[in-house]
């Protein structure tokens, strides 16, 4: 896989039922980039070691006043040059490679999973969280799953320079064969230290980098209530913890990278040492102590990704713990559906509460807890984020279907929609059944002025459908970004519709405009909008009061107000005093007129 390639036609299936596992799996499956970056980085590794060899042999020509040693030496030593840069090249570019295309693998695996959980996702998993592992997490993997072949090649080439300097100087080579295991391992009982420490300090991170984006997401709250000070303090004690968790864990790896320089510098003093003993006994001559000295010497080179490796994997592993936490996740319903790709058309119907919402009329439910709203709404749209029965369409039931075919028939607008940074033109750039035209969707949603506004904020923009909006369309209103987003839905003229209080940050005669907007747009097309405002309620088809999850009454919003209590207690937002006092006005009026 190259990365021009990039994204994968497919990312696959992730093994994710641990970080181990996750980890192993991604590298199974870019192994073709692996066995590449281990060829050349085998050749880098094995020309940096048989520098040395070529260093001796021109030593020990020289001694023996040899021209021809000395320019076969020489003749070596640029052959290994060559080979060094060469494998040094190659090998950086098949380790980025690995690097980018394991992380954007993850990330592929990440979107796909968020677009198959949607809005059940945040209820699961905290958004933070999801940003955490989306950024910083996937460099720490893709970090782990490209260094796994540049130590593989390290230690291969550890083992055989270890063999060829037995075989080249018994009497040295013994020494350095001893002696490089007890380096490699010598920082193993300080490993699970410094894997609990890096862990720690992920998990402080994580969580200053949750407590960052929620701060962020609510912050034009937080000025309204004068609370941004509270939550600065709270991210600074936050961001003082993720630095002590840092320096503690920098602590550890500066010891273990410490060894790692004096465990080589002591083996070769007890090489140099050993090596003068031999050479003033007779028994080696000065060429080859000098290609002992300098194998040894540049053993640390190799040796330096046995603590790369291990910092790769105590990094990672958190982070691949995280990745696979939220790649378990499942849907509440099967993804793939029983069911032929079909759309229905028809009733739409909820089992659990009884809510029924006709074909081709506008049908207004309301609720008296906005998050039972939401979850209904998300039942409807046939990806609910519990268990439970399934809605139906025309009598089949949505959760048989394939997720695609389920999202086409109904689409669901949660009462938080979300807008994409960028122009207008492609914000309402979505899947369409083409009888809907943005200009006819951004007149029923009332948006003449956050056109103008959004025209006014832009240099050098003609065309309304040419500005651009910033990340989350935080540069406008509430009302605006929720008129943008409704504007977005009505283009995709879906079977059903499904809106989760879509005006509840606008004014009202903005309101009751957008009420007759829909209206009239969605005429002969199913409509169900979860709100308690008079204004939509007035013109709905039909009005549905649920209550503590059953259906408790049915009829019309002037009809509803008057007979049934609990419906004008939701809707004109009386307190306990005034339902009483309402009450006893009308066993009045019943008096009154039995008189």
């Amino acid at each position: 896989m190259k990365i021009q390639d990039l994204p994968y036609p497919d990312p696959g299936v992730a093994d994710a039922r641990s970080g181990p596992r996750f980890l192993w799996w991604l590298f199974r499956n870019q192994l073709g980039g692996q066995l590449t970056a281990l060829a050349w980085g085998l050749l880098h590794f094995v020309a940096v070691s048989t520098l040395p060899f070529g260093v001796g042999f021109a030593v020990q020509a020289v001694v023996d006043r040899s021209g021809r040693q000395l320019a076969l030496a020489g003749g070596l030593m640029v052959l290994c040059g060559v080979a060094i840069a060469l494998g040094d090249s190659m090998l950086h570019r098949a380790a980025v490679t690995n690097w980018i295309t394991a992380a954007a693998r993850v990330q592929q695996l990440l979107a796909r999973k968020t677009a198959q959980l949607g809005s059940a996702l945040t209820r699961r998993v905290a958004a933070g969280e999801v940003v955490a592992v989306s950024t910083g997490d996937v460099e720490k993997i893709g970090w782990f799953v490209e260094a796994l072949s540049r130590f593989t090649a390290a230690a291969l080439t550890v083992v055989l320079v270890c063999v060829g300097l037995y075989v080249y100087q018994p009497a040295l080579g013994i020494v350095v064969a001893v002696g490089v295991p007890v380096l490699a391992l010598a920082v193993l009982p300080l490993l699970p230290r410094a894997t609990r420490r890096a862990d720690f300090q992920r998990e402080k991170a994580g969580r200053a980098t949750e407590l960052a984006s929620d701060t962020v997401a609510g912050l034009r709250v937080l000025r309204g209530i004068g609370g941004e000070e509270l939550f600065l303090d709270r991210y600074r004690r936050a961001s003082q913890e993720v630095r002590h968790a840092a320096v503690r864990s920098a602590r550890m790896w500066a010891l273990i990278s410490a060894i790692q320089v004096l465990l080589p510098g002591l083996l070769m003093i007890a090489v140099v040492w050993h090596g003068v003993h031999l050479a003033r006994q007779g028994r080696i001559t000065v060429g080859e102590l000098v290609t002992v000295y300098s194998a040894v010497m540049l053993l640390t080179y190799p040796l330096r990704h046995f603590e790369e490796i291990a910092m790769a994997y105590s990094f990672s592993r958190p982070s691949a713990k995280r990745a696979a936490r939220v790649l378990s996740l499942e849907r509440a319903t099967d993804t793939a559906g029983s069911r032929e790709a079909v759309v229905p058309a028809g009733d739409l119907y909820d089992p659990s509460t009884g809510l029924l919402a006709p074909t081709g009329c506008l049908t207004a439910v309301v609720c008296g807890d906005p998050d039972t709203a939401g979850l209904l709404a998300e039942r409807l749209g046939g990806h609910p984020s519990e268990e439970g029965t399934s809605a139906l369409l025309g009598g089949v039931p949505l959760d048989e279907l394939p997720l695609a075919s389920t999202r086409t028939a109904v689409l669901v607008q949660d009462k938080d929609p979300v807008l994409l940074s960028g122009s207008l033109r492609e914000l309402l750039d979505v899947p369409a059944s083409g009888a809907v035209s943005a200009a006819e969707a951004l007149a029923a949603a009332q948006c003449g002025d956050v056109l103008e506004a959004l025209v006014q904020g832009s240099l050098d923009v003609e065309d309304p459908l040419d500005a651009r909006i910033t990340e989350r369309g935080r540069s406008l209103s509430g009302g605006q970004r929720q008129r943008l987003a409704l504007a977005r839905s009505l283009i995709t003229d879906p079977e059903v519709l499904v809106l989760d209080e879509p005006t509840s940050a606008v004014d009202s005669h903005t309101e009751a405009r957008i009420a007759d907007g829909i209206r009239k747009l969605r005429a002969g097309r199913t409509t169900v909008v979860f709100t308690s405002s008079p204004l939509l309620l007035d013109h709905a088809d039909r009005v549905v009061l649920v209550h503590e999850g059953e259906v408790a009454a049915v009829g019309v919003h002037r009809e509803l107000v008057h007979k049934e209590p609990r419906y004008r207690a939701v809707v004109t937002r009386e307190t306990d005093e005034e339902a009483a006092l309402g009450r006893e006005l009308d066993q009045l009026e019943e008096i009154e007129e039995t008189a």
